[in-house]
C-alpha cells in the first residue's frame, strides 16, 4: 500500500520569497524618493515676475543670496573672495559657463550686485536670474 499526498497536503522543500522581495523593492524606492526630496539646497523666497521660462543647463552653477545676506555657491556657503575664486576655476574648465543667480526677494541688493560684478569681471556672459511666476 502506497500513500500519495495531493492538494493542500503537499510538502514544500523551499519557501517562496517573491512577496518579500516585492516589499523590499517598494521600500527601497520610497527611501530613494524621500532622500532625494530632502536634498534641495538653500531655500529662498524668489521674486515674482509675469514671464518665466529659464531652464538650467548642464554644468550650471547657482549663486544664492539669502534674505540675511549669506552667499552660497551650489548650496555651499562662500564669501565674495571664495565665490570669485571658485567661479574662476569653473570658468577655466568651461569657457561658456552658465550661472544662475537666485536671490531672496528681500535680499540685500548690495550682495546681489557684488555677485553680478564678479561674474562680469570673470567674463561670464550666461547669467540667469531665478524668479517665480506671479500667482504660483
Amino acid at each position: 500500500m502506497s500513500v500519495e499526498v495531493h492538494g493542500d497536503n503537499e510538502l514544500y522543500d523551499e519557501i517562496n520569497i517573491t512577496p518579500m522581495l516585492d516589499l523590499t523593492y517598494v521600500l527601497l524606492v520610497i527611501f530613494i524618493i524621500l532622500t532625494t526630496a530632502s536634498v534641495q539646497g538653500v531655500k529662498v523666497k524668489s521674486p515674482e515676475t509675469v514671464t518665466t521660462g529659464n531652464l538650467a543647463k548642464p554644468q550650471t552653477r547657482a549663486i544664492t543670496v539669502t534674505r540675511e545676506g549669506n552667499v552660497f555657491l551650489d548650496a555651499y556657503p562662500v564669501d565674495m573672495e571664495q565665490l570669485e575664486a571658485r567661479l574662476a576655476q569653473y570658468k577655466a574648465a568651461n569657457p561658456a559657463l552658465p550661472v544662475v543667480l537666485k536671490g531672496d526677494a528681500e535680499a540685500q541688493y548690495d550682495k546681489v550686485m557684488q555677485a553680478l560684478e564678479i561674474c562680469k569681471r570673470l567674463d561670464i556672459l550666461e547669467i540667469g536670474l531665478v524668479t517665480k511666476r506671479m500667482g504660483v
